[in-house]
């Protein structure tokens, strides 16, 4: 009999939690409770003056207020946070948005912090004038929109940015867990640590730090009589169990440890969360990697692997086991 192995979800139950806290902030319902707390006359009057007739006729003969697809500064002013719908709707990511090709840079803040600066403030007419053309845009190359598909369309762009979020807190529960498990394996030495690093003097006398770094995740390195470092190992940690990423995020692997190699470091390890890797596949993707280990196993003190991590970190560090 063939087994299978069960899906985890875990990407979902994240999806779902993240889905609530943003929902009121800069969804389809946050919108809505804002155009409750504004006066309907000055909302329309905006309108008027940054959207053609037309395109407000169109949207009229659609069942829909303008304020759904139009942005105009008395909402941004009420609740900033609501830059986010607008870019939704229109189909932006983050990135894109508030790179520099459309010179919006400044005022991302409005969506992550729902922050209006008094600057930003002074700009919120123009921002609205490049927000409503945009959305006449849309409205004239779409036959028919309701109230539910304005919803969806924000929830298309949204998919991709809870994915990345997702991601990025996956990688980093992933790092510090890796960066737990060295802290207990050297726990039988003299050590001195803080959240983002570990100390301890090697069997050679010197110190050899363990630290969080961001290219790569953890790196080790030794302190040299002179005061310089020694960079002794690259540790990069792909912690996404999806398999069908796992290329994409081996070939990231590469191009960090590429990296470290020109920084001298001395050997390349790659920690993942996909379990029964085709490793000679990943080695010809990620050729600078000297080990790749897998998350749960070096954590299962009794396993091949976790043996092998131990011991391995022990000799580069130089403390004897």
């Amino acid at each position: 009999m063939k087994k299978f192995r069960v899906p985890e979800p875990d990407l979902q139950i994240t999806f779902f939690h993240r889905l609530q806290e943003i929902r009121n902030t800069y969804l389809l319902n946050a919108l809505l409770s804002t155009v409750a707390s504004l006066e309907i006359k000055k909302i329309d009057r905006e309108l008027a003056d940054l959207v053609s007739k037309k395109g407000l006729q169109r949207v009229a003969r659609w069942g829909l207020r303008g304020e759904l697809v139009f942005a105009v500064p008395s909402f941004l002013k009420k609740n900033p946070w609501i830059l986010g719908y607008y870019r939704l709707l229109l189909g932006f990511s983050q990135k894109q948005f508030y790179g520099d090709h459309y010179g919006l840079t400044s005022f991302k803040s409005m969506e992550e912090r729902g922050r209006l600066s008094t600057e930003n403030e002074s700009f919120l007419t123009e921002l609205c004038q490049v927000l409503c053309s945009s959305a006449e845009h849309l409205t004239k190359a779409i036959p028919r929109l309701t109230q539910e598909g304005v919803h969806e369309m924000t929830l298309l762009t949204l998919g991709p940015q809870l994915r990345g979020g997702a991601l990025n807190v996956f990688g980093s529960k992933a790092t510090k867990k890796v960066f737990n498990l060295i802290s207990s394996l050297l726990n039988s030495v003299e050590i001195k640590e803080t959240e983002k690093s570990i100390e301890v003097w090697n069997a050679a006398g010197r110190i050899v730090r363990v630290e969080f770094a961001n290219d790569p995740d953890i790196c080790i390195r030794e302190k040299l009589p002179s005061g310089r470092y020694r960079n002794l190992v690259a540790i990069e940690i792909k912690g996404g169990r999806d398999y069908s990423n796992v290329h994409n995020r081996i070939g990231e692997a590469e191009k960090s440890h590429q990296k470290a190699r020109k920084e001298g470091y001395v050997e390349c390890w790659t920690i993942v969360g996909v379990a029964n890797l085709d490793l000679p596949q990943v080695k010809k993707e990620s050729p600078s990697t000297d080990k790749f280990y897998h998350i749960d196993k070096i954590a299962d003190a009794v396993s091949d692997e976790g043996e092998d991590f131990r011991e391995n970190l022990l000799a580069r560090i130089g403390i004897n086991a």
